[in-house]
């Protein structure tokens, strides 16, 4: 998105990519959110980049549509499980595959396959926690992020959180999706047509002012006293908070 003067920030509602297991929890198995923020991290820092799918998750029309660019995915291979067997062995054979270089790892829907029924509790457990466990060891040694996706609280996406080193929340809005992260301020939300931007974007724009009464700061007076010309026609804002 092109900023509209060259003293606007950028409005953005996606969590900054950070070396180690990173998990992107929401409430429901989709890849929309995913797909997202996979897609931003990789147009970041273009090149090899590797996602284990479960669930459908990497859908080729999702992916594209979330890409930045189309050069985002030059460097993505993906492949798919459909058992907790297959994905444990897709997860098994990272460390073969993603070398040094390697930009991220994706690995979707890490619980599902987990709870579907296909292999015995005991052994559907084990097999997930050395996967987790692998993926922590894989991150450091690659020093960069690997993004997990689980939906839902079962036992299986708990172990999975409670093992990250950061948790990003996804949560369905009237605003569209949000990105909930201790080190993340969103500064918009994409909806139809451009952003739906928020006070900390206002006041990143044009800073606090002082409230008369209280003598503080008031980010929500900042946003509504001022009136900024409207974001241009490429950035799709509307200029509410």
């Amino acid at each position: 998105m092109r900023r509209a003067t060259d003293d606007r920030p950028t409005p953005t509602d996606l969590p900054d990519p950070q070396s180690g297991v990173t998990v992107l929890h929401s409430d429901r198995p989709h890849g929309a959110a995913l797909a997202r923020l996979a897609t931003d991290w990789l147009a970041r820092d273009p090149g090899p980049a590797y996602w284990v799918d479960a669930g459908g998750a990497a859908d080729t029309r999702r992916l594209y549509d979330a890409a930045p660019t189309r050069r985002a995915l030059a460097g993505l291979r993906v492949a798919r499980a459909f058992t907790a067997y297959q994905h444990a062995e897709l997860v098994r054979r990272l460390p073969r595959r993603a070398r040094p270089g390697t930009r991220l790892v994706v690995v979707a829907n890490a619980a599902l396959p987990y709870r579907e029924g296909d292999a015995p509790t005991d052994e559907a457990g084990r097999l997930r926690a050395a996967g987790t466990a692998l993926l922590d060891e894989l991150a450091t040694a690659l020093d960069c992020p690997v993004l997990v996706s689980v939906a839902g609280d079962g036992d299986h996406a708990a172990a999975v959180v409670d093992a990250a080193d950061r948790v990003v929340e996804c949560e369905t809005t009237p605003f569209g999706v949000r990105f909930d992260a201790p080190d993340h301020t969103p500064r918009g939300y994409r909806v139809a047509g451009g952003w739906q931007t928020t006070i900390p974007y206002w006041v990143d724009l044009f800073g606090a002012v002082a409230d008369a009464d209280a003598g503080v700061a008031t980010p929500a007076a900042t946003a509504a006293a001022a009136t900024p010309a409207p974001l241009d026609a490429t950035a799709g804002g509307d200029g509410g908070a």
